[in-house]
């Protein structure tokens, strides 16, 4: 029953145009960066490394897919958690304010089916969100670019990962950014179980995502106990997989905090929702 209950929820999600805004903004806004790279990444390259010729020397192809797929990420991953919030956001409120929730009671499942069957649908929507930004912005753009070593800059300087070795990374960093947005997807939903309007529950994820990204670019000692738990503070824990050596320490106690959000709003959901008068 939860497994039919879960491909039924997935019909309503297709058949909402809401739906697939996320899909249509990622490749314009993909292919806008692509082109643009196309154009001038030349110059836009040598602006960043024209600070370590004067030591360093660069030979081969700096700008190419990986390099294009990292820039994309890095400029995104943000941004892609209002997309996910969109549709999660109203799944169970955007029935209430239609007066279809009330129709559960004459259906033989329980109240924890019917929401996790939610779940499940705002889980395989982001996954192919996901997939599709992975695909644009690696596989188009090595197609477009060709593949190479990869150069990062980060806090301690340039880090060069060979060919080679770039690959498994960009699969893991992939799998860390599904978890960041589908423990933004499991927010928005626990706020659509309080909400009986579609609005609502979006605005609100927008709004803490906002709160929770200037908290964590606030270097006030004040917040310096509370950025480790925010979810913003992880959804940039891939960047960690492309450091040499990879803090994998860091990288699972960035995992356990977006999984206890999961587990934490999902539970919280479930509560409410079993609480909740839905025949009214």
């Amino acid at each position: 029953m939860l497994l039919k209950n879960t491909y039924n929820e997935l019909i309503k999600i297709l058949a909402k145009p809401r739906s697939y805004i996320g899909f249509i903004a990622l490749t314009v806004l993909i292919g806008v960066i692509l082109l643009a790279m196309k154009a001038d990444g030349e110059s836009f390259i040598s602006f960043v490394t024209s600070s370590f010729e004067q030591t360093l020397s660069f030979n081969g192809l700096i700008l190419n897919g990986n390099l294009i797929a990292f820039i994309i990420l890095q400029m995104l991953i943000i941004h892609v958690p209002l997309l996910v919030a969109l549709v999660t956001g109203d799944l169970v409120s955007g029935e209430a304010a239609m007066g279809t929730l009330r129709m559960m009671g004459t259906k033989p499942i329980s109240r924890n089916s019917f929401l996790l069957s939610k779940f499940f649908a705002g889980a395989i929507y982001t996954f192919f969100l996901t997939v599709w930004l992975a695909f644009l912005s690696l596989i188009i753009g090595q197609y477009m670019f060709g593949t190479g070593d990869l150069i990062v800059l980060n806090s301690d300087g340039l880090v060069i990962i060979p060919e080679n070795d770039i690959m498994w990374r960009y699969g893991l960093a992939f799998c860390l950014a599904y978890l960041s947005l589908l423990s933004i997807a499991t927010m928005s939903i626990c706020f659509s179980v309080f909400s009986d309007n579609s609005i609502g529950p979006i605005v609100s994820t927008m709004a803490v995502i906002i709160l929770f990204t200037i908290i964590g670019s606030l270097d006030v000692p004040t917040f310096d106990h509370v950025q480790p738990f925010l979810i913003t503070t992880h959804m940039a824990s891939w960047r960690s997989l492309f450091e040499m050596p990879v803090p994998y320490d860091a990288i699972i106690d960035s995992i356990l905090i977006l999984v206890f959000h999961i587990v934490g709003f999902t539970a919280l959901a479930l509560w409410w929702f079993n609480k909740k008068d839905i025949n009214t």
